[in-house]
This record gives C-alpha cells, sequence and structure tokens, in this order.
C-alpha cells in the first residue's frame, strides 16, 4: 500500500521477523524521546530494556492476533504501527481491536507517515469487522490527542498506565466514524 504525502511517497507495508530489531530500536528512541522529561530512572530504564526487545518484536510478529502496518523510506523503517486483535476497550464503547502502538521516528514526524499509518489501521479494522478501534495516550501527551482528535478519534474514558507500584494517567481514545 503507498500513500501521497505532500512531501514525498509513504510506502507502507506489513511487517515480518527481520524487522524485530528495528522495531525496538525504533520504539525506544520514540519511548524515551516522549515519556522521559526530567530523567532517566532505574525503574523506566529496567521497563524500556525488558519491554521494548527485539525478542519481545519478534514474538508479537509471530502472533496471528497482532498487526504490524510499517512506514518504509529507502533507507529502513520510519514508523510503524500495532494493532492487538481481540483486545477490548477497558471502559466505554469500541471494538475488541486496540491500536497498541503508533511511533514515528521524531525526525519523520510532519510528513504524513502517522496519518497514512492510522488510516491503513482503520480501514484494516473496517475489513476486520471492527470498525471502531481504540487506543490510549499519556493524558499528558496533548500533541498525540489532538493528532488522534483530528483523524476520527474521541476521548472515551481515562484509564493508567502502571510500572511498579507507580500510576500514569491515559485518555483513552475511541475511533468516531462521525467525526471524519
Amino acid at each position: 500500500m503507498v500513500a501521497d504525502s505532500a512531501a514525498a511517497k509513504i510506502t507502507l507495508r506489513p511487517g515480518c521477523q527481520t524487522d524485530a530489531a528495528s522495531l525496538a530500536a525504533l520504539s525506544i528512541e520514540v519511548w524515551l524521546g516522549t515519556y522521559l522529561r526530567h530523567c532517566i530512572s532505574k525503574r523506566f530504564a529496567d521497563y524500556v530494556f525488558e519491554t521494548l526487545t527485539p525478542d519481545r518484536f519478534a514474538q508479537h510478529l509471530q502472533t496471528s492476533s497482532e498487526i504490524f502496518i510499517l512506514s518504509q523510506n529507502q533507507e529502513g523503517i520510519d514508523g510503524f504501527l500495532r494493532l492487538s486483535q481481540g483486545v477490548e476497550p477497558p471502559t466505554g464503547p469500541g471494538s475488541a481491536l486496540e491500536i497498541a502502538t503508533l511511533y514515528v521516528q521524531p525526525r519523520h514526524q510532519g510528513r504524513g507517515i502517522g496519518q497514512s499509518l492510522l488510516q491503513a489501521a482503520v480501514q484494516r479494522a473496517q475489513d476486520l469487522g471492527a470498525p471502531r478501534p481504540w487506543l490510549t495516550t499519556n493524558a499528558q501527551n496533548t500533541k498525540a490527542i489532538g493528532f488522534y482528535q483530528r483523524q476520527g478519534f474521541a476521548i472515551t474514558g481515562e484509564t493508567a498506565f502502571c510500572l511498579g507500584a507507580e500510576s500514569y494517567p491515559n485518555t483513552l481514545l475511541t475511533y468516531s466514524p462521525a467525526l471524519v
């Protein structure tokens, strides 16, 4: 699948096993840059190195309920989206299809990659009979919340990301076709 962008062509493709290390590296880059504003604590470092690993991505890529859509430029992957089938939203309306991850390398943001990935995911959700995919994002990530709202997602609840004894508020957003 290919989507037009004002700056350049955006090429989307499915993920495969050989992408695991690249997905892990991209995830670490985006996660650290987005969520660690003040310092890198042991708790966050442990989370990153236990969760965002090539082996973990290889497992996800082998799981039939996980769908990866990647943005590929001439040199490699610059963004990706992961759909998880069979996951009900924690509160409120929505299909049993979570947009578990949408990451675009910071230097490639603003080129339409995130929008193209999200549009492809919404289309895939429709094809799977799950017209209202949902996602969560950190409640303080107003840039992401605004982006999702502009793409037809509505705030439908709150939840939390728990890391050890700490809890971080997250905003739950659900695709609402009437908003597009």
